[in-house]
C-alpha cells in the first residue's frame, strides 16, 4: 500500500509539472490577443504596437462606478511612473462614444484611451476572457503578461521591478 500511494503522489506531481510547463505565458503579439481599436482622436492603436513598453492594459466603462473608482487610484499611479516610461492603455466598453469621453474628461485621464463601442459585445474584452470589469493586465516590455486583476501595492511593486527601480 506504502508503494501505491507514493506512486500515486510521484505520478500525480508528475502530471502538475507537465501541465504547468505547457501553459504559455499570454503576450501581446498573440493574434487571439491582439486588436486594433480606434482613439479618441479616431485613430487607430494596435496593442501589439505596445511591445517594448511596460504598460496596463485596463477594461473599463463610463457607467461602471467601480471603473471610475479605480480611475483616481490609475491616475497617482500613472503620474508617478509615466516619466520612467510606465504607460496605460484604456479600453472603454462604452456603447455611447458621448459618455465615454465625458468621463475621460471628468475622471482628468491623460494616458491612452481606446474604444470597444460594442459595449457587451466587446471583441477585445472576450479576446482578454475579461467577465467583468475592471479588469487589468500588467504586460512587461516582452509583451508578456506578468499580473492580472493585480491589487494596489502589488501593482506598484511590479511596476518598479519592470521599470528597474
Amino acid at each position: 500500500m506504502k508503494i501505491l500511494k507514493t506512486y500515486f503522489f510521484i505520478s500525480f506531481f508528475s502530471v502538475i509539472t507537465i501541465s504547468a510547463r505547457s501553459q504559455e505565458i499570454p503576450n501581446i503579439t498573440d493574434s487571439r490577443l491582439d486588436f486594433s481599436l480606434p482613439d479618441m482622436k479616431g485613430d487607430s492603436l494596435r496593442l501589439s504596437s505596445m511591445k517594448g513598453k511596460v504598460f496596463l492594459l485596463d477594461f473599463w466603462a463610463s457607467w461602471c462606478v467601480p471603473c471610475r473608482s479605480s480611475n483616481k487610484g490609475l491616475i497617482k499611479l500613472y503620474s508617478k511612473y509615466k516619466k520612467n516610461g510606465f504607460e496605460i492603455v484604456s479600453v472603454s466598453l462604452d456603447d455611447n462614444k458621448h459618455n465615454w469621453m465625458k468621463a475621460v474628461s471628468k475622471d482628468k485621464i491623460t494616458w491612452l484611451q481606446i474604444n470597444d463601442s460594442r459595449g457587451p459585445d466587446a471583441m477585445s474584452a472576450a479576446q482578454w476572457q475579461v467577465d467583468a470589469i475592471p479588469a487589468s493586465f500588467l504586460i512587461d516590455k516582452n509583451g508578456n503578461v506578468v499580473a492580472i486583476n493585480a491589487e494596489k501595492k502589488e501593482l506598484e511593486n511590479k511596476i518598479r521591478e519592470l521599470l528597474g527601480l
